[in-house]
Formats: structure tokens, sequence, C-alpha cells
């Protein structure tokens, strides 16, 4: 009867860690819904009329196509330098290896408060204004991050002989690279991108140290979050960035559980 009462108490648990993370994200839901502007519980009637004035809010699209644009630029640079700083951390040896792989990762660690304190004073600094340049910059700091993650921990996986047996059977570089290494880690390039998106998507804390008078969705929903007769829009578009934030993480974690291409398969 034992490992039948720890199987349920493990249920339970699990039941009560899965209720104590979404049923807060599920009454802002209801609330999106909610006929009342006051946010009064119980909820006494449901309307969509709220998704239309969303809509049709044109501060709510300026600040949509802002995220849009950061976060795809943000994630872009974050494949590219996250991509070439876990081949070299990983394929070559040199002297401080080991400290440069931390340094890489400590950014995603600090606090997300220091880090927008020392871009917004290096800004200021160098005096070259706060415009959308400087937020996809502020972004990719921690997007970088993720991508180096995901590509060197598929690095680590996977034998170099295939690589090697590429060029003993005459492929240069390029041609190794693009027919053997770049399909090895293109599902674990695609998952990086996406949390890294993601990440950049739904940011607020460098954001606001970063964007000067812009304003990115995260920060109009701080901004809105105090301003009562807004709040019904709010959680509008609090829904529409759950929903947003759910599809590449959930793609992420699919793809980070591919391990085809790799070495013993």
């Amino acid at each position: 009867m034992k490992p039948r009462s720890g199987s349920i108490w493990l249920r339970l648990a699990t039941i009560g860690i899965l209720a104590f993370l979404y049923i807060p994200l599920l009454i802002i839901v209801l609330y999106a819904f909610d006929t009342d502007r006051s946010q009064s519980w119980p909820i006494q009637g449901l309307t969509t009329d709220w998704f239309a004035a969303a809509l049709a809010n044109q501060s709510v699209g300026d600040a949509l196509v802002l995220s849009i644009q950061v976060a795809c630029a943000a994630t872009a640079i974050a494949l590219l330098l996250g991509t070439l700083a876990s081949f070299a951390v990983q394929r070559y040896s040199f002297f401080g290896r080991g400290t440069v792989s931390f340094l890489l990762v400590l950014p995603i660690a600090l606090p997300g408060i220091v880090t927008g304190m020392a871009l917004n004073a290096t800004i200021n600094a160098t005096g070259i204004g706060f415009t959308t340049f400087t937020i996809i910059l502020g972004h990719a700091t921690f997007c970088i991050v993720v991508v180096f993650n995901n590509v060197i921990a598929r690095l680590r996986r996977t034998s170099r002989s295939i690589e090697e047996a590429s060029m003993d059977l005459g492929a240069d570089t390029l041609q190794t690279f693009r027919y053997v290494t770049f399909p090895v880690i293109r599902t674990a390039l695609i998952a990086g991108g996406l949390l890294a998106f993601a990440l950049s998507f739904d940011e607020v804390i460098v954001t606001t140290f970063t964007a000067g008078t812009q304003e990115t969705l995260p920060l109009w929903i701080f901004d809105h979050i105090r301003r009562a007769n807004q709040l019904p829009i709010v959680n509008v578009v609090a829904v529409f960035l759950i929903l947003l934030s759910t599809i590449p993480v959930y793609l992420a974690q699919r793809l980070s559980s591919d391990t085809s291409g790799l070495a013993g398969r």
C-alpha cells in the first residue's frame, strides 16, 4: 500500500503546484471577459466587448509592433553571437575558456534591474540617446545566453567524429557545416531563437531603463494598469501576451527534446 499511497501524494502535490502556478493566470483570463470595469469578484457577467476595444486602441497596436520588431532583432543578434560563442567555447581549447563560458552565462543570472541600470548609465555616458536600437541591445544581453546554452548543450552531446568523417571524405569546412553540423544543431538553434523571442517580447525591467519615451507592450501594460478605466483592456492585452508567449515556449520545449542527429542514434 505504501507505494500506491506515495503515488497519490505525488499526484496531489503536482496538482497543487499546477494550481498555484496557473489559477492567477486563469483569473486574468476571466477578468478579460468581465462586464465590470472594477474587477469585482465573483464575476457578474461575461462579454467580449473589451477585445474589440483593445483591437481598436492605437497605442496597443503601436506597442505591439515595437515589441515584435525588438524581439525579432534581439533574437537575430542572439542567434549570430550566441552560436559563434558556443562554437568557440566548445570546439577550441584556450586559456580562460571556463571564465569566458561563465561570463557569457552571467547576464541572465544578474538581477534585471542591475543590468538595466548599467545599460542606462552606459547609454547616457556615450550620448547615443534612447531609441529602438538601445532596447534591442538591452534585450540581446540576455537573449544571447539562451541561444548559447541551447547550442553548446547540443554540441556537447554530439560527437565530432561525424565532422571528421565528412572532412576525410573530401568535404571542405563550409560543406561540412552545411550538410553535417548545421542539421545537428538546427533544432537547438530554433529552440534557442524561440525562447529568446519569448523572453524579449515580454521583458519589462531592462526595457524600462533603455526605452526612453518608447513603449513596448509590457511597458504599456505597466503604465495603464494604474488607470482604473483601462483595466479591462489591460487584461485583454495580458491574455494576448500569455498566448503569444506560450506558443514559442511550447515549440522550444518540443524541439529541445529532439535528439535526432546526435551520436548514438
